[in-house]
């Protein structure tokens, strides 16, 4: 069994028009310096706590928006590989829910002091616009992942996304 150095549970949301909510961010990368980039909303896992629980709790941490764990249903993707982040140096892992949302007004009265640090804001993003820009996006791959999401299908197994 792999040793991760963190594991995160996310949040791919997406609203009636199709499109997907993401965080601006912009972190220093070790070497390579700061980067900037799009990611969606989620963090690390607490000790005792569900994938389901931990993506509940820092989606309602990152937007103010409230779900129980179980209406978050299955995991629908995840992604793993190496990386020299703030939060440390070796494998990480991603693991990704999927929640369809009408409407939302994003609240950021719940972010902790490193999230006020390093996010710029957020935005609702196409999957035109993902595919066509040049952004770094976290997770690699989420523009087809979302085509298939925006045409109602949803995977019946999780799909692994390309990491970083």
């Amino acid at each position: 069994m792999t040793a991760y150095v963190r594991r995160s549970a996310r949040v791919v949301v997406v609203d009636r028009a199709g499109r997907v909510l993401l965080w601006h961010a912009r972190w220093h990368a070790g070497e390579r310096g700061w980067v900037d980039g799009w990611f969606t909303p989620g963090g690390g896992i607490e000790p005792g706590e569900s994938l389901a629980e931990a993506a509940a709790r820092e989606l309602f941490e990152e937007t103010g928006l409230r779900v129980a764990p179980e209406d978050l249903g299955e995991r629908v993707a995840w992604a793993e590989g190496e990386a020299r982040l703030p939060a440390g140096t070796g494998t990480f892992r991603d693991d990704f829910f999927l929640l369809r949302v009408d409407d939302l007004v994003v609240s950021t009265e719940g972010h902790e002091d490193g999230e006020r640090e390093s996010l710029i804001g957020h935005r609702w993003w196409t999957v035109e616009e993902l595919a066509a820009s040049d952004a770094y996006v976290v997770p690699r791959g989420l523009a087809p992942f979302l085509r298939d999401v925006a045409a109602g299908r949803t995977p019946g197994a999780p799909v692994r996304l390309p990491w970083r």
